[in-house]
């Protein structure tokens, strides 16, 4: 394809006065690598890797503060390849800057055991930061990450000058058109706009080729002004070969403390292939055997010849492991220089550096006595959240703009954010601790994906559980990544009332269960609430939901006594019945325990034996020993009722054939809370009357 004149500018090449001609024939090595390798394997995305190699070289070689020998460096800044399509533009990368990679690697892209998989995974292959693919997560998921090294800064090393403290890093972002068209980088780069973090570099590689082709028949806006309008500093290249303009940007992006810096960099995707640069076909598909060996001759190697790296090439770069581990050594003089000074928060780093919580980290949490008046879940963690801060600097957070509904709020900590947002309600401060997410919930989600991943903070998020659905890309996300966050999702049935169907989760509990890796949480009570968030502390990194109570509910007998156990085990005895072997088990999760416990007592009356189990965390008692679920649900015992305001479908598991579901199949209504559980059934007599039906169909 012969470039028109305009496209042609774009590949005009301009290099720093240092640049080398090893440098250029290493930029050049990547676009065969790229293209060779996806040739190789038969399918993946070699045009964008190729168009991008300039830029990821410059990051990786002369800009990124990095150490390869060490991708665990707190100092380190942190790279996010948000377009994980183009997954060869960081592998290349990485083998050739000596992270751990080899050429093997690359011949192995996208089979079974490979260290590079079709997208970038994070804790699989050395120096890869998030896991990324789903387009708009790793830019979302950036500004998480920008907004953790400032609360991390607040918490270690505050009084220090900016750019003169160990934890002062950058977030450097490649992100693609897809990335800039997925709603969800509408919303996180709005709050990097508000958050003014300086400390974010966003690189745009405006191809303008997608799937599709041309991206111009759905993507039109002027999104550089998008960009200025939210706040950040933009910047224009005019050109992916401009080396020159790239460093220059990066400068003045690190001017820029109080703005996140947007760069457009115009590329042609898959530049130099001279039939498929600028297609849409170089974007997911290989280039083709003629194709490839095509663009080997414009670049001066061998056609003849796949993989070809150069001995210069590799020293070359490799020598990053030494310039690496020079800049590592000069921060390690700053931060011992640090860690002398401050030795209480050298201490609280290395603990929390260890994913350690502070020895009696849940002696100040509230409980409750019995009580039949109760109290809403969402309150009792609001309490759980008070004594946990106190304890717990690590921990922060905040809410979808539903803080006084979440009841999200540490009390007498300032918000998180620059001076100047304050208002009458909130006093920011840079590195306050009350987040203010906005009505953003995606882009929450991946918010809490990216200070997971960055550390080593926790933070928390929420809203009602029903728009748990707004965020479920980076819910599922942050359940692949094992990313250590939590959600505190309330409103969690028809209990809310009178919002009506909208708002009121009925499937909402079952699809988050079919999530791997992910802990759903449902407490019966206060105490079970307050456990619920200290066990959720102490369980492997991994994202944890707490579905929590609108309404009051009942503080349950038993609970002050069984609840610190039974929520770790997922689930426990609450009531047991008359006989060593009961004749029926009702089982359930939050408000409608009170239910099961309301119905035993009618049952036991009939002189029918029966055995309550909370079960505050399915995931949790299905991890338990197979004695211990035994012991809580015998397989004698086929007569078993499950209650539960919402679809029945995970509770098969534990009801079997003879048992019965007592649930909600179908959407709610408008109405007071007491009126719809009477309506839809879901009452304590119909728990009597399933158990009846349970017990005949078990004998």
């Amino acid at each position: 394809m012969t470039l028109s004149p305009e496209l042609q500018a774009l590949t005009e090449r301009r290099y720093p006065t240092d640049w080398s001609d090893v440098d250029t024939r290493a930029v050049d090595t990547v676009r065969v690598l790229a293209a060779d390798a996806v040739q190789k394997c038969g399918s993946g995305h070699p045009g964008t890797a190729m168009s991008l190699a300039p830029l990821a070289y410059t990051l990786y070689q002369r800009i990124i503060n990095h150490d390869p020998t060490d991708t665990n460096w707190v100092g380190r800044d942190r790279f996010v390849l948000s377009c994980g399509h183009s997954s060869l533009t960081q592998y290349i990368q990485l083998y050739l800057g000596g992270f751990g990679l080899e050429l093997e690697d690359l011949q192995a892209l996208r089979t079974w055991g490979a260290l590079t998989p079709g997208h970038p995974e994070v804790g699989h292959t050395n120096g890869v930061e998030i896991t990324t693919g789903p387009l708009g997560q790793g830019l979302a998921s950036a500004v998480g990450m920008a907004m953790a090294a400032r609360r991390e800064r607040g918490l270690f090393d505050p009084e220090t000058p900016a750019g003169e403290s160990p934890f002062d890093h950058f977030v450097y972002v490649i992100a693609s058109d897809g990335d800039l068209q997925e709603g969800v980088t509408a919303e996180a780069s709005s709050i990097a706009g508000t958050q003014q973090l300086g400390n974010l570099i966003v690189f745009w590689d405006d191809n303008r080729i997608s799937i599709e082709d041309d991206t111009q028949i759905a993507f039109t806006e002027d999104v550089s002004a998008r960009y200025r309008a939210y706040g950040w500093q933009t910047i224009e290249i005019d050109g992916g070969e401009d080396v020159a303009a790239i460093e220059a940007a990066v400068v003045a992006a690190k001017a820029d403390t109080s703005r996140p810096t947007f760069i457009r960099v115009r590329t042609v995707i898959a530049y130099p292939a001279p039939n498929a640069q600028n297609t849409g076909a170089s974007h997911g598909s290989a280039l083709g055997a003629e194709e490839v060996a095509a663009t080997k001759e414009v670049l001066g190697f061998d056609p003849e010849q796949s993989f070809q790296v150069d001995d210069e090439v590799l020293a070359h770069t490799r020598s990053l492991c030494e310039r690496g581990a020079a800049k590592h050594a000069t921060w390690q003089e700053s931060f011992d220089a640090w860690a002398a000074n401050n030795p209480e928060r050298k201490q609280l780093l290395d603990r929390l550096v260890a994913r350690e919580l502070p020895a009696g980290f849940a002696d100040d949490l509230p409980s409750w006595d019995a009580d039949e008046k109760g109290v809403a879940t969402r309150k009792a963690s609001e309490a759980a959240l008070q004594a946990l801060g106190a304890t717990m600097p690590e921990l922060w957070g905040g809410s979808a703009d539903l803080a006084g509904s979440n009841n999200t709020v540490i009390k007498g900590s300032p918000s998180f954010g620059p001076n100047e947002i304050s208002t009458d309600t909130w006093s920011a401060e840079p590195y306050g601790r009350n987040l203010h997410f906005g009505i953003r919930e995606h882009a929450m989600g991946s918010i809490l994906n990216g200070i997971a991943l960055h550390g080593p903070t926790r933070a928390y998020g929420g809203t009602f559980l029903i728009f748990s659905d707004y965020m479920r890309p980076a819910v599922r996300l942050g359940a692949l990544m094992k990313s250590d966050v939590y959600y505190v999702w309330t409103h969690d049935s028809i209990g809310l009332g009178e919002d009506g169907p909208t708002h009121q989760p009925v499937e909402t509990l079952a699809a988050l269960r079919t999530i791997p890796g992910l802990s759903i949480l449902r407490p019966a009570d206060a105490n079970e609430t307050v456990q619920a968030w200290a066990a959720a502390l102490e369980y492997r990194e991994s994202p944890k939901g707490l579905a929590l109570t609108r309404q009051n509910i009942p503080v349950l007998e038993g609970t002050k006594e069984k609840a610190a156990e039974g929520v770790r085990r997922g689930a426990y005895v609450l009531v047991e019945s008359s006989k060593a072997t009961p004749e029926v088990i009702l089982m359930g999760t939050g408000s409608e325990v009170q239910l099961a416990v309301a119905a035993a007592k009618t049952l036991e009356n009939e002189g029918i034996a029966t055995r309550v189990v909370s079960v505050p965390c399915m995931e949790w008692f299905a991890e338990q020993d197979a004695d211990y679920i035994e012991s809580v649900l015998p397989t004698a015992v086929g007569a078993r009722v499950s209650v539960e305001a919402g679809i029945a479908m995970p509770w098969h598991r534990w009801t079997g054939t003879q048992g019965r579901n007592v649930s909600l199949e179908h959407f709610g209504a408008s109405a007071p809370y007491q009126k719809l559980f009477e309506e839809f059934g879901i009452t304590a007599e119909a728990v009597v009357a399933a158990a009846h039906d349970s017990i005949a169909a078990a004998r």
